[in-house]
């Protein structure tokens, strides 16, 4: 068989997805969080961006910023159009001139700029000495002081590092100690015995590696471990579904004696690392305001804090691009104009197409606005997505991550896609969030034993109530509010009665 070459056209069509689009796609399923350190990123990277820290002229003059109309889609002005950057590249702060030595500083008439000092050296101030003096502890750095004290060995310093790196906020181990002999090449026995001795460090119950555990080192602590509370100790199932006949069998003890032990456990500490300071919690802030204006209408707005302001800055571009000589040069100035331009038309962008979407959900959850979850409506993504002209994709990146103020409290944007479930009667269907919400309501209800609802019977108070549900849909429904069993609960209340 010969072997020969011939030359071919093909016609063919292809999706291509360049660079510039994958970051728009990417822009809309960041929180305002995760945009912010883009963002950042950015405005280091490409020196043709710049931060629009100005007040927008409606500030300036005092007056409230334009809301949009009634569920209006189109209230987002373009800021890259609108604004001329008039920022002076040549403006360099004093603290910036002063960049050699002191002599050299004071030559020039600069100053020296000493807030970026560092943590060490005399020139910090007083205030910034004693926040660092009173900045709490965390879990790990109260267990390294402890552990500089405890005389250890130095090969058991090296073990008992590896474990109380393995600590999680909570206190507990989270490592398999076969795993640490074996990669730091010692004998079972001997990380076991470091772990002896680190679960006497304080807090009491740390580097314990399950409740149980936890909890009896600390009845240890205190001189109240004997074997009828080892016993209750191996069976909290039976304790955590108040099983107090099968308790009291196994540990072989009266009423009396087990009302004290169950007392004895409900004082300690579960989660004995949770005293200490951990990293702060970001604060939740809505990407979308919903407030009710004349005539029942509703107005969405786009929260202006959470919306970056970035400019293309059009005068320092003029500039390199004449000093440019080299190929190389004009290329890397040619392809930063670029993406200084797309990113800014991106985020125009990602803020239109969130104040579209959430003008469709306030148009689908009205009922829900004005009167409560009880009338929340089945939505989907599909019918957003048809309703606005766009993908069911593009909906559920807008969604994520995404949050509403509302005059009902705040929620992600995904809390009003629900499920549907059927009438009974044949009408409206009902969403799966309102019927939780009636399922919780009858179990706040019951009072007494008598009142107590099984699943069965709540199948049959939301049929009259016109839901046709599932007793497994009942269950999962209960089990998701972290409600326990009709059994459980008769007993909770025989007990509290």
């Amino acid at each position: 068989m010969a072997l020969n070459h011939r030359l071919e056209l093909r016609q063919g069509q292809g999706l291509v997805i360049t660079p510039q689009l994958q970051q728009a796609i990417k822009l809309l399923q960041l929180s305002n969080i995760e945009l912010d350190a883009f963002i950042e990123g950015e405005l280091e990277r490409n020196p043709l961006l710049q931060r629009d820290d100005r007040e927008s002229e409606t500030e300036r003059e005092g007056e409230p910023e334009r809301p949009t109309e009634n569920l209006g889609l189109d209230s987002v002005s373009d800021a890259a159009a609108s604004r001329e950057n008039d920022a002076q590249p040549d403006d360099v702060s004093p603290g910036e001139r002063a960049t050699g030595d002191g002599a050299e500083a004071e030559q020039a008439g600069g100053q020296i700029d000493w807030s970026r000092a560092g943590t060490g050296g005399s020139f910090e101030s007083d205030e910034g000495y004693e926040r660092a003096l009173s900045r709490d502890l965390t879990l790990r750095e109260h267990l390294c002081e402890q552990l500089s004290v405890a005389r250890l060995s130095p090969s058991q310093t090296v073990v008992a590092g590896v474990l109380v790196d393995a600590v999680d906020e909570g206190g507990y181990l989270r490592v398999d100690l076969e795993e640490v002999a074996e990669r730091l090449g010692c004998d079972i026995g001997f990380v076991e015995g470091v772990l002896a001795v680190l679960q006497g460090f304080e807090p009491v119950g740390v580097f314990a590696r399950d409740v149980r555990e936890c909890l009896a080192l600390q009845l240890k602590d205190q001189n109240r471990y004997d074997p009828a509370i080892a016993i209750l100790l191996d069976n909290l199932e039976l304790l955590a579904r108040r099983d107090l006949p099968s308790l009291r069998r196994l540990c072989g003890v009266d009423d009396e004696d087990l009302r004290e032990m169950i007392a004895e456990i409900r004082a300690l500490t579960p989660r004995p690392g949770a005293a200490f300071h951990s990293d702060p919690a970001q604060t939740l802030v809505p990407d979308v305001h919903i407030r009710e204006g004349l005539g029942g209408m509703w107005h969405v707005d786009l929260n202006s804090d959470t919306l970056p302001r970035v400019l293309v800055d059009q005068r320092y571009h003029a500039r390199v691009s004449k000093g440019a000589r080299s190929d190389q040069e004009k290329t890397f100035v040619s392809d930063c104009f670029a993406s200084a331009n797309w990113l800014v038309k991106s985020l125009d962008q990602r803020a239109k197409t969130i104040l579209k979407v959430a003008s469709e959900i306030v148009r689908q959850q009205d009922g829900f606005l004005a009167y409560g979850v009880e009338h929340l409506r089945p939505l989907n993504l599909k019918t957003v997505a048809d309703a606005i002209g766009m993908h069911e994709s593009t909906v559920s990146r807008v969604t994520s991550n995404k949050y509403v103020s509302t005059p009902r409290g705040v929620f992600e944007l995904k809390y009003f896609f629900t499920a549907a479930i059927q009438s009974s009667e044949g009408g409206e269907a009902h969403s799966a969030a309102s019927v939780r919400h009636k399922i919780k309501g009858l179990v706040e209800a019951e009072k007494r034993e008598a009142d107590v609802h099984s699943d069965d019977a709540i199948v049959e108070i939301l049929k009259v109530a016109g839901v046709d549900i599932a007793r497994r849909t009942v269950a999962k429904y209960r089990e998701a509010l972290r409600i326990p069993s009709s059994v459980e609960r008769r007993r909770l209340i025989k007990e509290s009665c």
